[in-house]
């Protein structure tokens, strides 16, 4: 081993060749245990180098790949960030890719789902070659499902027990963190759901969703919550309070061109990190998912 390499300076004072053979061996013997102990500490600190990755500096990454480019560090941790599209966008394989990426090496993901069911999504995993149940077999993954219209009564009985105080207990009414699960990452999908029970422009629903973010806020979570809006959306939640409320956007358009449509998606925004402000092409593959094209321009052929 060349020590100089390493950086270090090593002075051998005796001149008896077989005291300097013998001190040589010393710090050589030293060197490699000291890096015995670093891959020691290594392997207790990140399974991989994707883990590393996923989640650095208080900032965390979605594992897609070209998406993370978007971003200088990645997403802030704890962050809300809404995600919308119109229908067949690709919004929930997004998420379920974000998901699936970090629960493979560690953290705990929940998913909540108010319109398909586990056993659904799950197939959704599985045709784009992720490992849904094995995750949850793991205890890194769960996914509940909500039912929309025990919801809306449950919201609207605790919005007349509060009278006017603008308060509401969101753990209450959606139960959402299964017993014993601390979740280090939530998809909510979909808060376009919560807006067809309960009128946008009432102020039942504001006071509701403005409630749902502080409550993401206090879990310590980074939250993905899925908007529904047109295919090329002018706005990106049904009341507008949302995007407002919500840390990030990220919006994913279906545009069309010709007799085909071109999937492209941008960040809108995204408080606390440095983002690339442009629009740019993605496409879902069988088996891979979501795969963005951070270099490529929307009509480019790529």
């Amino acid at each position: 081993m060349n020590l100089k390499s390493r950086g270090e300076k090593f002075i051998v004072r005796s001149k008896d060749k077989k005291s300097s053979s013998r001190s040589q061996k010393q710090i050589l013997r030293k060197t490699n245990s000291e890096s015995v102990k670093k891959l020691s500490v290594n392997k207790i600190q990140g399974k991989s180098k994707i883990l590393k990755k996923l989640l650095t500096d208080g900032y965390i990454h979605t594992g897609i790949s070209g998406l993370d480019e978007l971003f200088e560090k990645g997403i802030p941790k704890w962050a809300s960030v809404l995600v919308a599209g119109g229908p067949g966008s690709g919004k929930t394989i997004l998420c379920l890719q974000i998901l699936a990426n970090a629960a493979a090496h560690g953290e705990r993901c929940l998913y909540i789902s108010f319109e398909e069911s586990e056993k659904r999504l799950l197939e959704h995993m599985k045709n784009f070659g992720l490992s849904g149940e094995e995750l949850i077999k793991k205890g890194k993954l769960k996914i509940v499902r909500k039912d929309p219209f025990v919801l809306a009564s449950s919201v609207e009985a605790l919005l007349a027990d509060v009278r006017g105080e603008l308060l509401i207990d969101v753990e209450e009414v959606l139960e959402i963190i299964p017993p014993g699960f601390k979740p280090d990452r939530i998809v909510f999908d979909s808060i376009s759901t919560i807006a067809t029970i309960l009128p946008p422009k009432e102020e039942g629903y504001r006071v509701f969703i403005e409630q749902l973010f502080r409550y993401l806020e206090s879990l310590d979570v980074t939250s993905f919550l899925i908007s529904e809006t047109e295919q090329v959306p002018v706005k990106y939640s049904d009341s507008g309070v949302e995007e407002f409320l919500a840390d990030g956007v990220i919006a994913l358009y279906n545009y069309r061109k010709q007799n085909v449509r071109v999937s492209a998606l941008e960040i809108i925004k995204m408080r606390g990190a440095k983002i690339e402000k442009k629009l740019v092409p993605f496409e879902i593959k069988g088996g891979k998912g979501i795969v963005v094209y951070p270099e490529a321009m929307v009509f480019e052929e790529f």
